[in-house]
């Protein structure tokens, strides 16, 4: 069984997903909390093997409590549930550390698929709802390039990269414009997403930062 517990502030919401994952076989639900802070209580004190959390809740947010999960080193997996497909709630997101991000509107099999997926280890993105369709880089990234894109999904700023890496800020624009063409790419964020979605990144790379 995969034991989970829910968090989001909409009872119809929490009706709905209590009702879908009630009709399937493999899922256990521990916990219902309508905001963040008791969320990540209930993550503490069961240690579910998922957590299912809304973005906007009341005390803390979604992102603030995968914040917290990964920095306490809690071993329940994080996907984000919600009706936000912006493409900066999702970068958020995986910063903080959530293994997965899938829209309420998606059919009933993606979000079963999305709870399976994090429960083994492995990142679902449902980037298709985000509009980063990219079949796959037209191009391999060079080393340097990966580094680039490395240091930028970790949120450096250019001329942060350039001090990091020992280059110039036009260098890093450079390489940044190329790893753009190369993924299909129109700026930092969906550089990240398309990074991890193909496997370029690791989200475990990511949260390295500082370590």
């Amino acid at each position: 069984m995969i034991t989970l517990i829910l968090a989001d502030d909409h009872p119809l919401t929490m009706e709905g997903l209590k009702a879908l994952l009630s009709r399937e076989g493999d899922f256990s639900v521990l916990g219902e909390y309508a905001d963040g802070e008791s969320a990540l209580l209930g993550i503490t004190e069961l240690r579910p093997q998922v957590a299912l959390l809304d973005i906007r809740m009341p005390i803390l947010d979604g992102v603030a409590v995968a914040k917290r999960v990964t920095d306490l080193k809690l071993p329940t997996a994080c996907l984000m549930l919600t009706s936000y497909d912006a493409k900066p709630y999702v970068a958020a997101s995986m910063r903080a550390g959530a293994k997965g991000y899938v829209l309420k509107s998606s059919p009933p099999e993606v979000i079963c698929e999305a709870i399976r997926t994090v429960s083994r280890g492995r990142l679902f993105l449902d980037l298709e709802a985000s509009d980063l369709v990219s079949s796959g880089p037209t191009e391999e990234l060079s080393q340097r390039e990966r580094e680039v894109l490395l240091l930028a999904s970790r949120g450096l700023a250019s001329k942060e990269i350039a001090s990091r890496l020992v280059i110039s800020d036009r260098t890093v624009q450079a390489h940044l414009a190329s790893i753009y063409g190369k993924l299909g790419a129109r700026n930092k964020t969906e550089a990240m997403l398309l990074g991890l979605k193909h496997g370029i990144l690791t989200l475990e790379e990511i949260l390295e930062e500082g370590e």
